[in-house]
């Protein structure tokens, strides 16, 4: 993929994100170029980039002028995991909520299934920006998709953008089933998909992440 088509869509990720209760006014996300860089939305509200360009950063040395310093553990991702090639750093509300007691969603229903296991959780609630951070916050990520921080936001992997985008409203939706459970005084503990129900659901046919990725660019720009 060329450039221009890598920017395009890190755009559209970016909005997606923005648009559809992701983010806010913080987060970014990322695409990988090739083994020694990537590309980041622009320093921006997700939600109101348009035209607004990406920068390309380097996966081993220092982050260009502008860019934000968060933007490090991308870097200490991409360097560890040549699997990863889309990045989602954000802020889903639900997550957010259950974050602030050390509590990640589990699987209860198909959609959460994609996180059986449950992500990782980050139990800081600091900002990573300085190398240390950002590449004990990857390492503990190891070879899961998301790594939730503690009253932090998330951040979100996949081997492709689209695939991190959609996993990003996966783990948000699941946060909200949480949630609710646990609003509704119901034992925590029951209610979880077993080993065989989340085999069966973790699957990517179907056109999973295309119908996703077009559901949450629905009110993009033609």
């Amino acid at each position: 993929m060329c450039i221009p088509d890598i920017d395009e869509t890190v755009r559209m990720a970016a909005r997606a994100l923005g648009r559809n209760g992701l983010a806010h006014a913080y987060g970014h996300c990322s695409m990988r170029i090739d083994a020694d860089s990537f590309m980041v939305c622009a320093a921006l509200p997700m939600g109101v980039i348009e035209d607004q360009p990406g920068t390309v950063v380097p996966i081993r040395g220092a982050l260009p002028q502008g860019v934000l310093g968060e933007v490090r553990v991308h870097q200490q991702i991409y360097a560890l995991r040549p699997d990863v090639n889309g990045i989602c750093r954000s802020m889903p509300p639900a997550l957010m909520a259950l974050s602030t007691y050390g509590i990640v969603p589990v699987a209860r229903h198909g959609i959460g299934a994609y996180f059986a296991e449950g992500p990782a959780l980050w139990n800081d609630p600091r900002l990573l920006r300085d190398d240390e951070s950002a590449r004990n916050v990857a390492q503990e990520l190891g070879a899961g998709h998301a790594i939730v921080l503690r009253g932090n936001g998330v951040v979100v992997v996949g081997e492709s953008l689209e695939q991190a985008v959609t996993l990003t409203w996966f783990l948000e939706d699941a946060a909200r089933i949480e949630r609710d459970v646990r609003m509704m005084g119901l034992d925590p503990q029951a209610g979880r998909l077993d080993t065989q129900e989340t085999q069966a659901r973790q699957v990517w046919a179907g056109d999973v992440i295309s119908r996703m990725w077009t559901w949450l660019n629905r009110h993009d720009r033609p």
